[in-house]
């Protein structure tokens, strides 16, 4: 099972920059009144009310489909970065050094002459060679090949933790090769769905035309690419269905794979993809794996040509001249996600080479920026919420006293890591050469790849970060029942150096408790302490748990995102549960404090309110209209705007802190509040 992530942007990088030099001074930190709108009641609508004034000065700029704090975060800083980087371009940076790669990468993004010269230049050995298969071997050949550097044809392989020997490392297939995201935009039969079908179709065609393809054969590609895709899209499990452990797990010997998945070249196939010592492998999803076997078999293979053509062309347009990545973003950009404006150049060219060596920059990054003392305080805070979790679960008074023990054990067997990881990436074997900017890129995902399969069937390494250092975000990992914090996330509006404790435990507290409580949502709690999908509740306990649980996917199924579209109770389940446990958990932990506890106004608002004001600070954003349906299709995470005014109607202290009356549009008695965690 994958991590869980706190925010909507797995990739949002910022930099502490001169906020971390305020980190050594005595400059308070502190809230900012001005992001209130005090024109609307707080028990009316407090996501207008505490963060109104933001959404009021923070209008979105047209290169985004939202824009909220983490946004303007990201915003603010990459010009940090590209100083940062462009600063090792001034020196004489031996080549191979991490310092070479960086900036030469760089380089290459910004290089608009010599994209736009390129045009299609740098796939077209890659067409080429798909061009010359003539055998269902060379296709199995191809589609390993593919995989290694572009995005998954028709299924996924990687290797990861065994989710029942959660130690050990092995093989995984999983459903893949649709180029949407998810499967409703295939099959939903809505104007929206239907729209989209229609403009992806043209973003293939334009694309092959701007490979080099005639009018016709583009023509005939798109439409192949889509007639395999959907039927992909059809087979494939459902998003509800994928967050369910237990109905992704099926673990096969590799001799039982012809007889329980598809007949198939597996052997060769293995060993392409470099797993010719696998012994055994995890399908996560049957049908789906089965399903894209059957159309290798069975599709013509000019058709099979033209889909891994669109694969390849698809994953290196953004990489490629103006033409191929002004198509992308006619499609991706404007229709799917509602952006106005093509981010400018240096800014893709900042995310690329966070991408392609995230670690690289992450280590010249805390040597720059991020201060030792944050680490220390973050430790403290993670203890002191460790303890609020402890506690809470003593007071459970559904949960008996078996289960109890056993989630005690579990906590206690957290590991926890802050800021960056002990131990940095070897970029040794990556070469960024002056070739192309696509060639780079292909090496950087070879690299990684690499990095990756040389873990197969090796003990799982536990020290291991599934983010850089420089990531605004946060994750569990149900596998390793780890916390993980990174550098970028300690800074406001998560994490105050110098400010009040109301403000600290109201955002990277509650951030902390998130986290922490994913290891007892809905599917974290399948998990045990070593990170086993074994199943360590009483039956009564797990009755009452899924009882409570279902009050949570009954309220947000009736929230109303946009027009008639409601929100998705049972996809956005763990994230709702972690959010509503993370309050609750934060706001015990922040009790014990002397600012709880002297209970004295600043600026006119009490510790508890600063604290409620200091979580809806962190999801104030704005977004469009194209991005809420797109978000609320794929994005286990409820919107910014629920994750406020649809979590704090089952926190109880909130109703006391702001003096929440039944007569306010936000209140909802007492019995029927969620009550988990």
């Amino acid at each position: 099972m994958k991590p869980h992530f706190l925010l909507l942007m797995l990739l949002t990088m910022t930099m502490l920059g001169n906020c971390s030099q305020n980190n050594t001074s005595e400059q308070k930190q502190d809230l900012n009144l001005a992001n209130l709108d005090t024109t609307v009641a707080p028990g009316a609508d407090f996501y207008q009310y505490a963060t109104g004034g933001w959404q009021k000065a923070n209008p979105i700029p047209d290169e985004y489909s939202r824009y909220g704090t983490f946004d303007k975060l990201r915003e603010e800083n990459q010009k940090q970065i590209k100083e940062l980087i462009e600063e090792l371009s001034k020196k004489n940076n031996a080549f191979g050094s991490n310092a070479q790669k960086v900036s030469d990468l760089y380089k290459m993004g910004i290089d608009s002459v010599k994209l736009n010269a390129e045009g299609a230049a740098p796939i077209r050995p890659f067409l080429e060679e798909i061009a010359a298969a003539n055998t269902e071997k060379e296709i199995i050949r191809l589609i390993a090949k593919i995989g290694k550097y572009a995005s998954n044809p028709f299924f996924g392989f990687y290797v990861g933790p065994d989710d029942k020997n959660s130690s050990m490392n092995i093989a995984q297939l999983a459903q893949s090769g649709i180029g949407l995201g998810d499967r409703e935009y295939y099959l939903a039969d809505d104007e929206h769905s239907k729209m989209l079908r229609d403009e992806y179709r043209k973003l293939i065609n334009t694309q092959f035309k701007n490979a080099g393809y005639s009018d016709a054969d583009a023509a005939k590609a798109s439409s192949v690419v889509m007639k395999i895709e959907t039927e992909l899209a059809e087979s494939h499990i459902t998003k509800e269905m994928r967050r369910l452990p237990e109905l992704n797990y099926h673990k096969y010997l590799v001799s039982e794979l012809n007889e329980k998945v598809a007949p198939f070249d597996w052997a060769y196939y293995l060993e392409e993809v470099g797993a010719a010592n696998a012994d055994s492998i995890n399908v996560s999803q049957v049908e789906p794996v089965r399903r894209a076997i059957q159309l290798i078999h069975t599709e013509p293979i000019d058709h099979i040509k033209d889909y891994l053509s669109w694969k390849v062309i698809n994953s290196a347009a953004n990489f490629l001249s103006d033409e191929f990545v002004n198509a992308n973003f006619e499609f991706y950009g404007k229709k799917m996600s509602g952006s106005k404006e093509l981010r400018p150049r240096w800014k893709r060219s900042i995310d690329a080479v966070n991408s392609a060596l995230g670690e690289a920059v992450g280590q010249l990054y805390v040597e720059k920026y991020f201060p030792p003392q944050a680490k220390d305080r973050m430790l403290q805070l993670v203890e002191n919420l460790k303890t609020s979790l402890g506690e809470r679960i003593d007071n459970l008074e559904w949960m008996s006293d078996t289960t109890k023990s056993k989630a005690h054990e579990k906590l206690a067997a957290f590991i926890v890591k802050i800021g960056y990881p002990d131990k940095w990436k070897d970029y040794t074997p990556l070469e960024i050469k002056e070739d192309s900017y696509w060639a780079n890129m292909m090496r950087a995902a070879e690299y990684e790849y690499n990095d990756m399969i040389k873990d197969l069937n090796k003990p799982v390494d536990k020290t291991k970060w599934y983010m850089t250092p420089q990531t605004v975000n946060a994750y569990y990992n149900p596998s390793s029942n780890e916390i993980c914090f990174p550098a970028g996330i300690l800074q406001p509006p998560f994490f105050y150096m110098n400010g009040d404790d109301a403000i600290n435990y109201g955002g990277i507290g509650v951030v902390i408790g998130h986290e922490m409580t994913h290891g007892f949502d809905d599917q974290g709690r399948k998990f045990d302490k070593e990170g086993n999908l074994t199943d360590w509740w009483t039956p009564t306990d797990a009755s009452r748990f899924d009882e409570r649980a279902k009050v949570l996917v009954d309220f947000y199924d009736n929230i109303v995102v946009i027009d008639t579209v409601h929100a998705n109770g049972t996809f956005t389940l763990g994230e709702n549960i972690a959010d509503q446990g993370g309050l609750q958990i934060a706001y015990n932990a922040f009790l014990k404090t002397e600012q709880a506890k002297q209970n004295k106004k600043i600026d006119g608002f009490t510790p508890a309110q600063r604290f409620f004001l200091s979580y809806a600070l962190l999801w104030a954003g704005n977004v469009r209209d194209e991005e809420i349906l797109r978000l609320t299709k794929i994005d286990p995470h409820s919107l910014g705007k629920w994750r406020v005014n649809g979590a704090l109607p089952h926190i109880d202290a909130w109703y006391e802190a702001f003096d929440i009356k039944e007569t306010d549009p936000m209140y909802v008695p007492k019995e029927q509040r969620v009550a988990i965690w």
